[in-house]
């Protein structure tokens, strides 16, 4: 394994053992749920969205390393951003996991660590769940109760 490699693994383990911006929400008005029926990796995305920008943003779940690293770096990466960067930097890191970004993810900051996963599409699902959660709570009105279901977030996520 390269020193790259191996940083990027430890970046995520320690995103995985100490998630940042975990918990309950209380405030949020958006919210969604994911979910991997692949393999069983659930995710609840709470937002705070004022004027058009994410002024906060939590999750709660379980789910494997990647999974919940993906989630904790999102949660930082977008924190402040307006909606449009946030849908942007989706695309960006849709295209990163699926092999397709050109650039490798060289300016996506530290969410370049999941470069790698496009090796390996099962693992396409993990990192992605989160972000699609995402992309599904700011899709919703603002007064939306977060109990309607979300029918985008509860199928399979798609590797398209």
């Amino acid at each position: 394994m390269s020193d790259l490699q191996e940083l990027y693994q430890s970046v995520i383990l320690d995103h995985n053992r100490k998630p940042r911006n975990f918990g309950e929400l209380t405030e949020a008005n958006r919210e969604a749920d994911g979910k991997n029926p692949l393999c069983g990796d659930e995710v609840h995305v709470a937002l705070v969205v004022e004027d058009d920008v994410i002024r906060d943003v939590k999750f709660t779940g379980h789910g494997c390393a990647i999974s919940k690293a993906s989630a904790s770096l999102m949660t930082a990466a977008v924190k402040g951003k307006s909606r449009a960067e946030a849908e942007a930097l989706f695309q960006r890191f849709h295209a990163l996991v699926l092999g397709q970004d050109a650039n490798g993810g060289k300016d996506l900051g530290q969410l370049v660590v999941f470069s790698g996963v496009s090796r390996f599409p099962v693992r396409v699902k993990c990192a992605s769940l989160a972000w699609h959660t995402l992309k599904a709570a700011l899709e919703r009105a603002p007064d939306t109760s977060a109990e309607t279901p979300v029918a985008a977030s509860n199928a399979p996520i798609s590797t398209e």
